[in-house]
């Protein structure tokens, strides 16, 4: 696998309404894994809202003065409802997605967040998988639909839901750090012997 995160930073796209085992498992296994990764909301104000009504404060907003896409090696989009149709409804978010995925450069998602995507036409003839209910929306925008917890096509990293956010966030650590490093984790944090 590549290894294209390590030095660059994480951003994790926060909306109102993300799930938030799929965002915050992400950020505490990088974290643990010493991959630096800042939780960015898409509005101005950084107190965000899950959809279980848990409240994130994010360390960034693309509001800020001083925020650039351009400090992050790699973009994760976590799912939930209403987070993924809030992270959809952003154009710089869409378009720096789209900017992505046409250069080549690693994007992360989970769970509904894959049908952005898809709806953005980024998907077609890519591997992908989603949450189970939503996958008729990466086939009807071509992509090639695969059952695994976790999906790894090129750039592109996708998982299925708040159950393999482990799995997600292990696999973009194994990306970034190799998979030794994912295993000692895993070891570490009790998920797999």
């Amino acid at each position: 696998m590549a290894q294209y995160l390590s030095p660059n930073r994480v951003a994790l796209m926060v909306a109102e309404g993300l799930e938030e085992i799929e965002g915050l498992t992400v950020v505490d296994l990088l974290f643990r894994a010493g991959i630096p990764c800042d939780t960015v909301s898409i509005a101005a104000d950084r107190t965000v809202t899950s959809s279980h009504k848990v409240t994130i404060v994010c360390d960034r907003s693309l509001a800020d003065d001083d925020f650039s896409f351009a400090d992050y090696g790699l973009v994760v989009l976590p799912g939930g409802i209403p987070g993924t149709p809030n992270l959809a409804a952003c154009k710089p978010l869409t378009d720096e997605l789209c900017r992505r995925m046409a250069a080549g450069e690693p994007v992360a998602a989970i769970c509904a967040a894959p049908t952005i995507l898809a709806e953005l036409g980024l998907l077609e003839g890519r591997h992908a998988t989603c949450y189970p209910d939503r996958q008729p929306t990466l086939v009807e925008r071509g992509a090639i639909v695969d059952e695994g917890n976790v999906v790894i096509d090129g750039n592109l990293t996708t998982s299925r839901g708040m159950g393999t956010a482990i799995d997600f966030a292990l696999a973009i650590i194994a990306q970034a750090k190799g998979q030794d490093e994912a295993d000692r984790l895993a070891r570490a944090i009790v998920y797999r012997d």
